[in-house]
C-alpha cells in the first residue's frame, strides 16, 4: 500500500506497518554496513518493516581516474540523495567520510554511529609478509587513492613510491594479491574489520605516521530534514562521543574549504570531558605541513542540560539527543583550529596542492 510518499504493508493478521526503505551502495562493504544499521533498527523497533534498496554511484562506476581528479564532491552519495529526494528511500547509510561538509538543502545526517577504529592500515603483498613500511625495499610501490595518505607517508617513508589504486575493497585486495604492481596498499582499518578481513592488516598506522580522514570509521544515516518521525527514529543510533568528534572534524574541514582534492588530516579524542582535535594540512609531496592541536570542554555546564535544539544542523549533522552546548563547543573547536592553521599559511599550501592536483 502506498499512502503519500510512504509505503505500508499489511501482514496476515491485517496489521498494517510502515515500510522504511534504506538506500545503500551496491558494494559488499556498503551492504555489510547497511545491514548492521538495519539490524540495530530492527532490534529497537521490531514492528517496523525494513527494505534495503541498493544502487550504483558515480564513484563506483568511474574507476579509471583518481578520486581527487573526478572533481565531483558527492561521488559516492549523489545517486542515493536523488533517491531520497524522490521519496524512493527514507534513509541512506553512508561512510561519514564520503559525505561533504555541506549537504544539499533538505537533507541532514540524523545519526552518527559509534566509530570503528578510524586509523589507516597497511596491507602487504603476500610476498612481503613480516615486513613493515620501514623495512620494504627502496622504491617499493604503495597503492592508495588518497592524497592525504600519500602526502603524510611520503614525508615519513621517503624511500617508498605511491601510486593510485581504485575500486572497492575486494577489487583493491585482488589487484594487490594477483599482480606484482604493489608492495602494499593502504586502506581504512574500519572497512577491513567490517568485512571480517582483520587478518589482512599487517600494521595499523599510528597518528604520528598518518592521521586519518575527517569522519573516517563512522557510519552516518542521512534523512530528509523535514521527516521528524524518521529523524526521531534514527536519533537513538547516535553515539555522543563520535558525534562531537565528527562535528569538530567536519567544522575544521569546512572552515579550511578542504575536500577530496587536498591533503587534510585529523585526529580526535574525548578524555575527561575534554575534546581534543589535532588537524593538519600537507603539500602533495608532504614536504610542507602545518599541524596544531586544540581542546575544549564538552562537560555539561550549569545551563538547562536538556536544551537540545531540535532542528539545528551543525556541519550537516542534526543530533537531537546530544546536548546543544557540547555540539556548539565541538563546532567552534573545529573552526578555531582551522583559523589557526590558516593564520600560519595553510591556505597557500592548500591552494598549491589543489593547483598541482588539477594539473596532474
Amino acid at each position: 500500500m502506498e499512502e503519500g510518499p510512504y509505503k505500508y504493508i499489511r501482514d496476515g493478521n491485517g496489521k498494517v506497518s510502515r515500510v522504511i526503505r534504506i538506500g545503500t551502495r551496491k558494494s559488499q562493504l556498503a551492504r555489510i554496513q547497511t545491514d548492521s544499521v538495519a539490524d540495530k533498527l530492527k532490534e529497537l523497533y521490531p514492528d517496523v518493516h525494513l527494505e534495503i534498496v541498493a544502487m550504483s554511484t558515480t564513484g563506483d562506476i568511474i574507476l579509471d581516474r583518481a578520486l581527487s581528479k573526478i572533481g565531483e564532491k558527492s561521488l559516492f552519495t549523489k545517486e542515493l540523495e536523488n533517491a531520497l529526494e524522490r521519496n524512493e528511500v527514507d534513509l541512506v547509510i553512508h561512510s561519514l567520510k564520503d559525505l561533504p561538509t555541506s549537504l544539499p538543502a533538505g537533507f541532514t545526517i540524523g545519526a552518527v554511529l559509534k566509530r570503528e577504529n578510524p586509523h589507516d592500515a597497511v596491507v602487504l603483498h603476500p610476498s612481503n609478509t613480516g615486513k613493515t613500511l620501514d623495512t620494504l625495499p627502496e622504491k617499493s610501490v604503495i597503492g592508495t587513492s588518497s592524497l592525504r595518505r600519500a602526502a603524510q607517508l611520503k614525508k615519513r617513508f621517503p624511500h617508498l613510491e605511491f601510486k593510485d589504486i581504485r575500486g572497492n575493497l575486494n577489487t583493491r585486495l585482488k589487484k594487490l594479491d594477483e599482480k606484482d604492481d604493489f608492495a602494499a596498499i593502504i586502506l581504512a582499518a574500519a572497512g577491513l574489520k567490517r568485512m571480517g578481513w582483520e587478518n589482512r592488516i599487517s600494521m595499523v598506522l599510528e597518528p604520528e605516521d598518518c592521521m586519518y580522514a575527517v569522519g573516517q570509521g563512522a557510519l552516518a544515516v542521512e534523512v530528509r530534514a523535514r521527516d521528524a518521525d524518521i529523524l526521531e527514529m534514527v536519533s537513538v543510533l547516535h553515539d555522543p562521543d563520535t558525534v562531537l568528534r565528527c562535528i569538530a572534524e567536519r567544522a575544521f574541514l569546512k572552515q579550511l574549504e578542504g575536500g577530496c582534492s587536498v591533503p587534510v588530516a585529523v585526529h580526535t579524542q574525548v578524555k575527561d570531558s575534554q575534546l581534543y582535535l589535532t588537524g593538519a594540512v600537507y603539500s602533495l609531496d608532504g614536504s610542507q605541513s602545518i599541524k596544531e592541536t586544540m581542546q575544549t570542554s564538552i562537560a555539561p555546564g550549569n545551563k538547562n542540560l536538556e536544551r537540545v535544539d531540535e532542528q539545528v544542523q551543525r556541519v550537516g549533522v542534526t543530533a537531537i539527543k546530544v546536548p546543544a552546548e557540547a555540539q556548539d563547543a565541538a563546532e567552534q573547536l573545529g573552526v578555531k583550529l582551522a583559523d589557526l592553521l590558516l593564520s600560519k599559511g595553510a591556505k597557500e599550501i592548500l591552494t598549491v596542492a589543489r593547483q598541482l592536483n588539477d594539473a596532474r
